[in-house]
């Protein structure tokens, strides 16, 4: 089974930075895009960045500038490196990665974890 372990997340001031983690642990084949998406109080869940393989990126208008995704094949990681945070990036923040497991991809999500920006 694919687990997905996130870490990082916390209380931080406006304008304060903050590194989320996402390890992927288990059995599989290969790991190809991960991402994050965060859901906000009351809202739905959004896509916030996103790598592939390759390490080509996209990022949601509302953090660009901001946020850096990355990637750590080697340790089975994604990182989101958060600067200038803001109180609309107040959310539960999750990992998403598309994985391999013998010949068939499928998503996997991690449990999410909570980033509050107190203004």
């Amino acid at each position: 089974q694919v687990q997905l372990v996130e870490s990082g997340g916390g209380l931080v001031q406006a304008g304060g930075s903050l590194r989320l983690s996402c390890a992927a642990s288990g059995r599989f084949f290969s790991i190809d895009v991960m991402e994050w998406f965060r859901q906000p109080p009351g809202k739905q869940r959004e896509r916030v960045a996103g790598i592939t393989s390759g390490e080509s990126t996209i990022y949601a208008d509302s953090v660009k500038g901001r946020f850096t995704i990355s990637r750590d094949n080697a340790k089975n990681t994604v990182y989101l490196q958060m600067t200038s945070l803001k109180a609309e990036d107040t959310a539960v923040y999750y990992c998403k990665a598309f994985v391999t497991v013998v010949s068939t991809s499928n998503a996997y999500w991690g449990q999410g974890t909570q980033v509050t920006v107190s203004s």
